[in-house]
């Protein structure tokens, strides 16, 4: 990046005094009272005050089952995830122990609501292997290495409204036309995430550039650490964990955060390129895809505070720190603990455990592993010592994914991105969904509480 092009973006990104002073009128005028929430029942978040959502849509996708109902009392229980109505864990089992991979197998079960036989799997895979040699020439060279961002996000989401200036049937919005389009997302944003993160690497980092080609013959896990290894070299168990972290990140409810846009956004009508984007720009945020992240710098500052790690009162000590807003970015959070929804249990984390173990074996981070382990069995206690609680706490998906992504020397602009690789195939399906059930554009209601002001000519003011 030349001087002049610094000095562009650093003239770009400046926060002026009149902006300064102008984000002042934003904050004085624009601030609601935060009593009127309550005063018209808000439901803010779509969930209400026990943190139950609000019914917005129906899905055949997924279930979350967090509770079960025994006389009319919500009864919390393990928590359970059924793509199509098939129990994760059952799918995790069978191509576990049959020694294949399950991404693909997972994205045909989510798009067309049955398990696949050998035959129709062998087919779909066929088509994402075609499809992951689709880009159009020269896309890599002219419109990721020539721009590349230092957020592999924002690359992903220029990258993927791109590929509409190149697709002829960009606007059809028949479902013959989107599944072809879901299709070849699902087989090349994998593509795009490694492409965008080696240019960044390259540009800004200076470190060499290598850009290998994808292989029909291999998995898009496989395909993944093929991609990003200088040898293009990985275990059979490096291979098998990276599949199963697509399976259990590959889809959750339409109700989070990134599944909501893709609804709200495919309602409108509109192309699913800028459907798809919209829900990266969703998955972006670090309320959502970026918790892995915010998990292993916590843990990496927590390796550092507690001297022994298996000892239960030191990590209980910092763990208190972290709620009292005394350590780590000082947000009063242990994260990786709790969600929205599951609260004796995450079946994704539940499922992601034992394999952990096992990488943490072959990588020689036993120890790390066994700090995770414990913090995993601590937090809970402490978390009900300090706060009030209407659930239970336990620890979430990615408590544990980030720390995998580690040890797999994934880097960690990746993480994120890694996530929407997987989440493609559940956003996919949820637009087939909307449109195929297509009814109002989703429109929510706001009650606006500004009060009348009167209009004054401008040479009164």
């Amino acid at each position: 990046m030349n001087n002049n092009h610094k000095e562009r973006i650093n003239e770009y990104s400046k926060v002026t005094d009149e902006i300064k002073g102008l984000s002042e009128l934003c904050l004085e005028n624009l601030k609601i009272d935060q009593d009127l929430y309550s005063k018209y029942e808000v439901k803010r978040g779509l969930r209400d005050l026990d943190g139950k959502g609000v019914l917005t849509g129906l899905t055949e996708i997924s279930k979350i089952q967090s509770y079960i109902v025994e006389d009319n009392d919500m009864i919390p229980c393990e928590g359970k995830l059924y793509y199509q109505g098939v129990d994760v864990e059952d799918i995790v089992a069978g191509f576990m122990e049959e020694k294949r991979f399950g991404f693909e197998e997972t994205v045909y079960l989510l798009l067309f609501g049955k398990l696949p036989s050998k035959d129709e799997l062998k087919m779909v895979s066929g088509i994402l292997a075609d499809y992951r040699t689709s880009l159009p020439t020269h896309f890599v060279r002219d419109i990721i290495l020539k721009a590349p961002s230092k957020d592999m996000m924002n690359t992903l989401q220029r990258s993927v409204l791109t590929l509409y200036a190149y697709d002829e049937k960009a606007d059809d919005i028949s479902i013959p036309n989107v599944l072809r389009q879901c299709l070849q997302l699902i087989s090349v944003v994998p593509l795009l995430s490694v492409y965008g993160y080696q240019a960044y690497s390259h540009y800004h980092d200076g470190n060499s550039l290598f850009i290998h080609t994808p292989r029909k013959d291999l998995s898009t896990a496989e395909n993944i650490l093929h991609l990003l290894r200088p040898d293009s070299k990985y275990s059979e168990l490096e291979a098998r964990i990276l599949d199963l972290a697509l399976v259990i990140h590959a889809e959750h409810g339409g109700g989070n955060n990134s599944t909501f846009t893709t609804h709200v956004v495919t309602s409108s009508g509109t192309d699913t390129y800028s459907s798809m984007a919209a829900s990266l720009g969703s998955l972006k945020g670090p309320k959502h895809g970026g918790a892995n992240i915010k998990v292993t710098k916590m843990f990496e500052e927590m390796k550092s505070e507690v001297s022994d790690w298996n000892d239960d009162e030191e990590i209980k000590v910092y763990l208190k720190k972290l709620l009292h807003k005394e350590a780590f970015d000082k947000a009063g959070l242990i994260y990786g603990m709790g969600h929205a929804v599951y609260s004796i249990s995450d079946p994704r984390a539940k499922v992601f455990k034992g394999f952990v173990e096992k990488l943490s074996i072959e990588k020689g981070y036993q120890d790390e592993y066994q700090l995770y382990a414990n913090v995993e069995r601590l937090a809970p206690e402490v978390i009900a010592e300090e706060r009030k609680i209407y659930k239970g706490v336990s620890a979430n998906v990615d408590f544990y994914s980030g720390f995998v992504y580690q040890m797999l020397g994934l880097p960690m602009e990746l993480f994120t991105p890694l996530f929407a690789v997987a989440r493609m195939a559940g956003w996919s399906a949820h637009r087939i969904e909307e449109l195929i059930n297509q009814g109002k554009i989703i429109r929510p209601a706001y009650k606006a509480v500004k009060k009348n002001q009167t209009y004054i000519p401008m040479d009164e003011r």
